[in-house]
C-alpha cells in the first residue's frame, strides 16, 4: 500500500507523543538546546523523504476526522448540560478536565517569528468543524487591555463550553516580549509566573482542558522563511521588518521561553516542546497531542432527554404535525 493509500491511524512509536514531548524541568528553565528542532520523536517508520511527509500529512487527515467527531461530543454534551468526566488517571503527561462542568478544550500555541503557528492552525484545526472551533490571535494589547491587568483579555478570549479554543500566541507573550523587550519592570514579569499557574489551574478547576505547545524551530530554519518571505511577493504580507528586530535577540528569547517553559510546566496544564523544523512532523505531533489529549477525556454523546420511543410513535402517527 502507499503511503497516500493509508486508511487506519498509527500509533506513535516509543510511546505517546504527549510523554515524549513533555518537557522535562524540576521549575527551572527547560534546555532547549537539547531539543533537534528537525527531530521527528514517535515517528513510525514510513519510508524516507518525500514518503514520510506524504504519509504524515495523510495520517493528520485521518486524524482530524476523528478530532471532529470528538469534538461533535464535546459539544454535545455542553449543549446537553452533561458534566465532563475527568480522565480516569490524572498523571504527568495526561489530560483531564473538571469536574461537574461542561467542558472546553484549549490549544496554546507559541513560537517564535516564523514557528509555524499559522500553519499548526490550518492544517490540524482546520481538520475540525469550523463552527466549534474558537481561535484567538494575540497581538500587541491596546489602549483599552492595556488598562487592565494582563490576563484580562486572555479571560475575554476564552472559548465557549463545549468549544475547542485554539490561542495563536497567548497570555504567555507577557513573560517573553515583556521581558525581552524590557516593557515592564523585571518585578512585574517576574511575579507573572504564578499568577499564570493560578490562572490555568483555574481553568481546569472550570472544566478547560489546556494543552500548551510550543513549536521549535532552528535559528537556520527561521532565517529560511523569513528569506522565503521576502522573495515571494504572495508573502510580503506576513512579513513585518520588526521580525529582524526580534531575530536580534534570540538567545534572549530562547532564555525567556526556556523559564516561562520550566515555571510554567504544571500536571495540571502541561507543556510540550514541538520540533516544528519539519512542517509534516509539527502537525503529526500536534494532531496526536490532540487526539491523545480527546482520548483522556471520555466524551460521548448524551442520553435523549425525551422518551426516545414516544417521540417515534408520535411521528409515526402523524401527531408531529406537517
Amino acid at each position: 500500500m502507499r503511503a497516500d493509500e493509508e486508511t487506519e491511524i498509527v500509533v506513535p512509536a516509543g510511546g505517546l507523543v504527549r510523554q515524549l514531548l513533555r518537557v522535562s524541568s524540576d521549575g527551572g528553565p527547560v534546555d532547549l538546546g537539547a531539543v533537534d528542532p528537525r527531530s521527528t520523536p514517535g515517528l513510525p517508520a514510513a519510508g524516507d523523504g518525500r514518503g514520510r511527509k506524504v504519509w504524515a500529512r495523510r495520517q493528520v487527515e485521518l486524524i482530524g476526522a476523528g478530532l471532529g467527531r470528538q469534538q461533535e461530543m464535546l459539544f454535545a454534551m455542553a449543549a446537553a448540560g452533561a458534566p465532563a468526566a475527568p480522565a480516569s488517571t490524572p498523571s504527568r503527561g495526561g489530560a483531564r478536565l473538571g469536574r461537574g462542568r461542561p467542558g472546553r478544550v484549549l490549544l496554546v500555541l507559541q513560537a517564535m517569528d516564523c514557528g509555524g503557528k499559522d500553519g499548526t492552525v490550518k492544517r490540524v484545526a482546520g481538520a475540525m468543524n469550523p463552527l466549534g472551533l474558537h481561535i484567538r490571535s494575540f497581538g500587541p494589547p491596546t489602549r483599552q487591555e492595556l488598562r487592565h491587568d494582563f490576563l484580562w483579555r486572555i479571560r475575554r478570549a476564552l472559548p465557549p463550553p463545549g468549544y475547542v479554543g485554539v490561542f495563536n500566541r497567548s497570555h504567555y507573550e507577557d513573560v517573553l516580549v515583556a521581558r525581552v523587550d524590557a516593557l515592564v519592570p523585571e518585578r512585574t514579569w517576574r511575579s507573572r509566573y504564578d499568577q499564570i499557574n493560578a490562572f490555568e489551574r483555574e481553568l481546569v478547576d472550570g472544566g478547560v482542558t489546556v494543552v500548551k505547545v510550543m513549536l521549535h524551530i532552528s535559528r537556520d530554519e527561521q532565517a529560511r522563511r523569513l528569506a522565503q518571505r521576502l522573495t515571494d511577493p504572495t508573502k510580503h504580507w506576513k512579513y513585518q521588518p520588526s521580525d529582524l528586530d526580534s531575530r536580534a535577540r534570540w538567545d534572549d528569547y530562547q532564555a525567556a521561553y526556556a523559564e516561562a517553559l520550566g515555571r510554567c510546566d504544571t500536571d495540571a496544564a502541561p507543556w510540550f516542546v514541538v520540533p516544528a523544523d519539519r512542517k509534516w512532523y509539527r502537525d503529526w505531533a500536534v494532531a496526536h497531542l490532540l487526539r491523545e489529549t480527546f482520548e483522556g477525556l471520555d466524551l460521548g454523546y448524551p442520553a435523549a432527554g425525551f422518551d426516545v420511543e414516544r417521540e417515534l410513535q408520535r411521528l409515526a402517527s402523524g401527531s408531529g404535525g406537517g
